[in-house]
């Protein structure tokens, strides 16, 4: 099971790893190898999705004051943080935050509580989906963990929504 995999193996594979995804001519990326925009790519979108289920735990908790969601909220990014956490150090060198070009870029405001919790919700799916789609091609064994939280993700969602179905609805 890739959770459980030793933190060795798995560094040694993404230092060894070539991956298929070619980019094109662009003398802007031939400074970057698939490597680290991939493994950018991945710390960016980590980062992201146990922002968005975290920001979905404390609603739970603290506006819905239910209890069992967030913890079922809690496992799912306990969950996904595990799946590389053994390779944390190759991930985050790198992290490039200054020169992000989506760093400038303005957020919108939400205009109640329930928009902050879909929007969250949709955050992390999202997020899951680019983690599954490059871990396919950089490093394939890990890829169905992501596919697995995505949809428990999806599935508690829904949940959420039905137990929680006039809070979300009304205006």
């Amino acid at each position: 099971m890739a959770l459980k995999r030793h933190k060795n193996n798995l560094s040694n594979k993404i230092n060894n790893q070539k991956t298929n995804l070619m980019f094109s001519h662009d003398k802007r990326l031939s400074s970057k190898s698939n490597h680290e925009v991939v493994l950018r790519i991945i710390d960016a979108n980590l980062n992201r999705c146990r922002e968005g289920l975290r920001v979905v735990e404390d609603s739970l908790r603290f506006i819905l004051n239910d209890g069992e969601f967030y913890k079922k909220i809690r496992a799912i990014r306990h969950n996904t943080d595990k799946i590389l956490r053994e390779i944390y150090g190759e991930i985050i060198k790198e992290r490039n935050s200054f020169v992000d070009s989506g760093r400038q870029m303005k957020e919108n405001t939400r205009r109640n509580l329930t928009a902050i919790i879909v929007a969250n919700f949709k955050r992390a799916q999202e997020s899951l989906r680019v983690l599954e789609e490059y871990s396919k091609n950089f490093l394939p064994e890990v890829s169905q963990e992501f596919k697995k939280q995505r949809y428990k993700a999806y599935i508690e969602e829904k949940a959420i929504y039905l137990k929680y179905k006039d809070f979300f609805v009304k205006k």
